[in-house]
């Protein structure tokens, strides 16, 4: 019998959509590089910083931190709620003013609150004390500053109703922060022979990835460091549903979270392996996922299916529509010193005719994130039809982004 895959398998790389030729470039690099058992790009790919975006590279006792990337444990949190959305349509316009003043998205905080967790008594925060006593004040105090923070880029906390049932959920997209971001850089320092809190040289896009070997001491400490900056993301995904909960005053009755910048140790083949994914969910067999689309398009609710393809896939999807567009494309140059744009292929007005058609209420975004820089998710979601099922179709009614001309060094 002739099997039918959905992926192509182009120079030794399974490709699911349509190739774009610098992601593929990328996946190739990756593929000669290292202990490298099987490279794997999903629909939403693109070009990222020495990985791309939406590839899964599966390595045998290695793990890259240029692979993982910068924002660590970046992934979404979504809950169902106990109300319908008729019930907060009337006060929609005021449940997004105060999810914007009352949600830190950029860089600082809008309240004072001090979030405390259990996560900063964790032995494995031993990894920053051995790299230094400066560092390791440093990071802990940066990451007890900004825990519950959102960020900016494409980092969002959005209302959505359920398309099958009129129920209300609540979802979130963002990572580990400074905290993860300085903890990227500072291994790939150490990696070069750099001191951890050094400026880096300024990596190529194109670059190999950064390998180390997980029994090494580097590579031990870098894994216990990454477990960490995933512990610190999920606390501050949970942190900012809370405060959504309690702005719309009900409970949730589903769950669903998932990191999809990581590095997982899984065992595939009958083999243990490291699955390092980025701008990919898992999604084993039973395993439920959030996957966002952009401001003026569905997302979803799905589950991973215990088929021969996801096998193949590595137990790994899409994690959003992905990229058509890049953000100079789309909201042109910035000027820091005039806070003044030029050269965007997007206009304010084009995006908010978009969002107005498409019934959300938007706070903050700039063009940058505009549904015109992104696929239509159905099209990602259709070419891993045999790894996935849909099980919630959502409609975003209310956006909640950092303003247009936030700057934040953390925000991808």
């Amino acid at each position: 019998m002739n099997v039918v895959w959905a992926y192509q398998n182009i120079d030794g790389v399974r490709v699911w959509g349509n190739p774009d030729s610098g992601a593929l470039a990328q996946a190739k690099t990756c593929t000669e590089t290292g202990n490298v058992v099987q490279t794997l790009l999903m629909a939403d790919h693109h070009k990222g910083f020495s990985q791309p975006i939406g590839g899964v590279v599966v390595y045998d006792g290695q793990i890259s931190p240029s692979g993982v990337g910068y924002d660590i444990a970046c992934g979404n949190k979504a809950v169902r709620t106990s109300l319908f959305t008729h019930d907060i349509k009337p006060g929609l316009k005021k449940i997004m003013d105060e999810i914007a003043r009352k949600i830190s998205f950029g860089v600082g905080r809008v309240n004072n609150e001090k979030v405390d967790n259990d996560l900063f008594d964790d032995p494995d925060w031993a990894v920053y004390r051995a790299v230094g006593k400066q560092e390791h004040d440093k990071l802990k105090a940066l990451a007890q500053s900004q825990l519950g923070t959102v960020g900016s880029g494409n980092h969002f906390v959005d209302l959505f109703e359920e398309a099958e049932t009129g129920r209300l959920w609540i979802a979130n997209h963002f990572g580990s922060r400074g905290f993860g971001h300085k903890t990227a850089s500072g291994f790939i320092n150490l990696a070069a022979g750099r001191e951890f809190l050094a400026n880096a040289p300024g990596e190529k896009m194109d670059q190999p990835p950064i390998l180390l070997n997980l029994n090494s001491e580097l590579g031990d400490m870098y894994y216990r460091a990454m477990k960490l900056a995933g512990r610190y993301a999920y606390a501050g995904r949970d942190y900012v549903i809370r405060q959504v909960l309690s702005i719309l005053g009900t409970e949730a009755d589903i769950e669903v979270h998932n990191h999809h910048n990581y590095a997982w140790k899984e065992t595939h083949n009958g083999k243990e392996v490291v699955v390092v994914r980025k701008g990919a969910t898992p999604s084993a067999p039973g395993q439920i996922g959030f996957i966002g689309g952009s401001m003026g398009d569905i997302s979803v609710i799905v589950i991973g299916k215990d088929s021969i393809e996801n096998r193949e896939s590595y137990y790994s999807t899409v994690h959003g529509a992905g990229r058509i567009m890049s953000r100079t494309q789309a909201a042109g140059k910035m000027n820091w010193k005039t806070r003044t744009r030029s050269g965007g292929q997007i206009t304010t007005e084009q995006m908010m005719e978009a969002v107005r058609d498409f019934g959300v209420e938007l706070r903050g975004a700039g063009t940058d994130e505009s549904p015109f820089v992104y696929r239509k998710l159905q099209e990602v979601l259709d070419a891993h039809a045999e790894t996935i099922g849909i099980m919630h179709v959502l409609k975003p009614i209310g956006v909640c982004m950092a303003g247009a001309d936030e700057f934040d060094p953390y925000k991808d």
